[in-house]
């Protein structure tokens, strides 16, 4: 599962999974290369954030596989993505509520680092070089966001569209070659969207995305590429101009008011 976009990053490989008799996924297969924007998208109950699971490693295929060709690895487990050069934002923003912006930033990176918690903790020279070049290139992290204003406040006191951005920042850290993003447009106002598209598809230059969302507005500009589930599984893959005429997309979801 190659794309003409790039080398192919993430493959979903006949994918199922079984909650007991009820089955969230069937036989699902789709692909993420490098330099593409992918959404999955669908009405509903239709698996996305099952999916988007899977490739996170926090569920387990109940058959088939989930492939990292460009790091060698399948089935990966969560605390192993970031090695592979995999991050991820989750729904809301997941910020850690008793550190700054900085520091939830500066999380982002401990496995580039290259230091540990022990040498940080008792101010060991490596810890201190290590955490102060972190601590630097967090900074840059937020400039390049536009919310290093932001830096000393606690993730409570600042708006959520900016908190939104400070996630991203933090995920972009470990300097990923993919990047998964669980409903980035949900609770942004249109200003805040616009931003937030432009600052998606910049990511192009240098990774792939993958994004689940519900805002079809949202989704349909920014990507390359969309698939489509529902009840489980896939029922068209294409870009937005073929998924915008396919018939069983806009009787399953596009045709459907939410």
């Amino acid at each position: 599962m190659e794309s003409a976009s790039g080398s192919s990053l993430l493959e979903l490989d006949r994918v199922s999974v079984h909650f007991g008799g009820l089955h969230a996924l069937r036989d699902v297969s789709f692909s993420v290369a490098s330099g593409e924007i992918v959404g999955l998208i669908g009405p509903n109950g239709a698996g996305k954030t099952t999916a988007f699971n899977v490739a996170c490693g926090f569920v387990r295929p109940s058959s088939g596989h989930v492939h990292y060709p460009a790091a060698g690895r399948s089935n990966v487990r969560p605390s192993e993505l970031a090695r592979i050069g995999v991050a991820r934002t989750l729904q809301g923003v997941g910020l850690f509520p008793h550190c700054t912006v900085l520091e939830n930033v500066m999380a982002g990176g401990h496995i580039r680092a290259g230091g540990d918690f022990v040498t940080s903790l008792f101010a060991l020279p490596r810890g201190v070089r290590s955490e102060r070049g972190l601590r630097t290139s967090a900074m840059a992290m937020l400039e390049r966001l536009g919310v290093a204003n932001v830096a000393t406040q606690m993730p409570s006191a600042i708006p959520y569209g900016v908190a939104k951005k400070v996630s991203v920042a933090r995920a972009l850290m470990s300097e990923p070659s993919l990047l998964l993003l669980d409903e980035p447009a949900s609770g942004l106002d249109e200003a805040e969207l616009e931003e937030f598209a432009a600052l998606i598809s910049e990511l192009r230059s240098s990774m792939g995305v993958l994004l689940v969302e519900h805002d079809m507005e949202f989704v349909m500009p920014l990507v390359d590429r969309l698939v489509v589930l529902s009840f489980g599984e896939v029922i068209a893959t294409g870009s937005p101009s073929e998924i915008r005429a396919h018939e069983a997309v806009i009787a399953a979801y596009l045709g459907v008011d939410e």
